[in-house]
């Protein structure tokens, strides 16, 4: 007998591999893990010889699916930003509210104030309910410190929640997020004195697996982002880039020119964007909570996206302003009822792609040598999970292997 962790028995699996099923479902199904790697997994009836053995649990009949990914979120940082929803509400638009001193720059002050300890406390029950949900890698930017030193310290609080929490962080300096007051009118200053500077030290730290940037009119130019691109590749550092959320600025072009791991929000993204994602190999990353805070009306072009064979991955953007949710079910569900995204594509976007977005080969899928990283669930059919609202249906978590 072959020397196994478990064999997991008496579950559907929905494998989330191109296998030509639906959701690869494959009923009546066995999967074997052995050192927090999946050794096997397929129809029951199909078990190796060398499993017959092993030590076997059973899942009662339960739908299991790889542990959920939530590949964009901003979800360490200070304070709140209540009273500016209620703003928003009052008729201010996103861009006015950030024009006027609030938005990304408000969250700044907050950030800057908190300590290591604090932004981990405050981060950890926003982790908590991403996990309570089935989520087992989740990216963390930086972004609102917009100095050297609270930039760092984000990234350190990033990095510590995988030793506070069973989970797989990746993280992604952000510096290019938004211009600080006191750069206002300078932000190629910025860039130079500030956001690159921060980007070499995060990286000799080894604080740093991906980089981001905001290509909007509110934030930075492509010009300016391409500047922070040309470190990170020096850098040997993949990229990924805020784009074409509020206006078309050619971000996400700029972005597949870089080979940019996605290409994130992309509302007003054009048919030339979607063609040089395409070739690019550059994943779509949907954001439907800032879509839905924002009471946006101009949604992604998903037919333009699927027409071109572009990856479309979906994320909660958990942020204190235009995205405070953390809910990758709910995710799920506004993406097929706001988008008309169907529910084998949410959760294609929330398993596989999502993993494609983050540049990681070794989970998103129910195959053999992928990490065994599952989330069981108490459904009959995959389409549940995007379906319910406000119903968390998981039943347990796998983490490397372990329940």
């Amino acid at each position: 007998m072959t020397d196994l962790s478990t064999l997991y028995v008496d579950l559907t699996a929905a494998t989330m591999t191109p296998n030509g099923e639906a959701y690869g479902l494959i009923p009546n199904a066995a999967i074997a893990t052995k050192g927090g790697r999946i050794a096997w997994a397929g129809p029951l009836p199909d078990l190796p010889a060398a499993y017959e053995g092993a030590a076997r649990t059973s899942l009662g009949g339960r739908l299991v699916t790889p542990g959920l990914i939530d590949c964009h979120t901003h979800i360490v940082h200070g304070g709140d930003r209540a009273a500016e929803f209620e703003m928003r509400l009052n008729g201010a638009s996103y861009e006015e509210v950030a024009r006027a001193g609030g938005g990304i720059v408000s969250t700044v002050t907050a950030t800057r104030a908190a300590d290591l300890d604090d932004l981990i406390a405050s981060a950890l029950p926003r982790v908590d309910a991403l996990l309570a949900e089935g989520v087992t890698v989740l990216e963390i930017k930086s972004g609102y410190g917009l100095d050297r030193e609270t930039e760092l310290r984000m990234m350190r609080a990033a990095r510590a929640i995988e030793h506070q929490r069973p989970v797989r962080v990746l993280t992604t300096f952000l510096g290019a997020h938004a211009v600080p007051a006191e750069y206002k009118g300078r932000p190629d200053a910025y860039i130079d004195e500030v956001c690159i500077p921060a980007l070499r030290a995060a990286h000799a730290e080894g604080l740093v697996d991906a980089v981001d940037g905001f290509c909007e009119g509110i934030a930075f130019l492509p010009d300016q982002i391409a500047r922070v691109f040309d470190v990170a590749q020096e850098l040997g550092l993949p990229v990924k880039l805020h784009a074409e959320q509020l206006s078309n600025l050619g971000g996400a072009k700029l972005a597949a020119r870089y080979g940019a791991l996605s290409a994130d929000h992309i509302e007003y993204l054009d048919e030339d964007g979607v063609i040089a994602m395409a070739g690019a190999g550059t994943i779509a990353v949907i954001l439907p909570g800032a879509f839905y805070t924002l009471r946006e009306t101009q949604a992604p072009p998903i037919a333009a996206l699927r027409q071109h064979g572009v990856p479309m991955a979906l994320a909660s953007d958990c942020n204190p302003g235009s995205s405070p949710m953390t809910s990758l079910l709910l995710t799920m569900n506004m993406a097929c009822t706001l988008f008309r995204m169907t529910p084998e594509e949410a959760l294609t976007g929330v398993t596989r792609h999502a993993a494609a977005a983050l540049g990681l080969n070794d989970c998103g899928q129910i195959a053999a040598g992928m990490r065994a990283d599952l989330a069981v669930w108490d459904v009959k059919t995959p389409a549940e999970l995007a379906y319910r609202i406000g119903f968390n249906p998981a039943h347990s978590r796998i983490f490397g292997g372990i329940s």
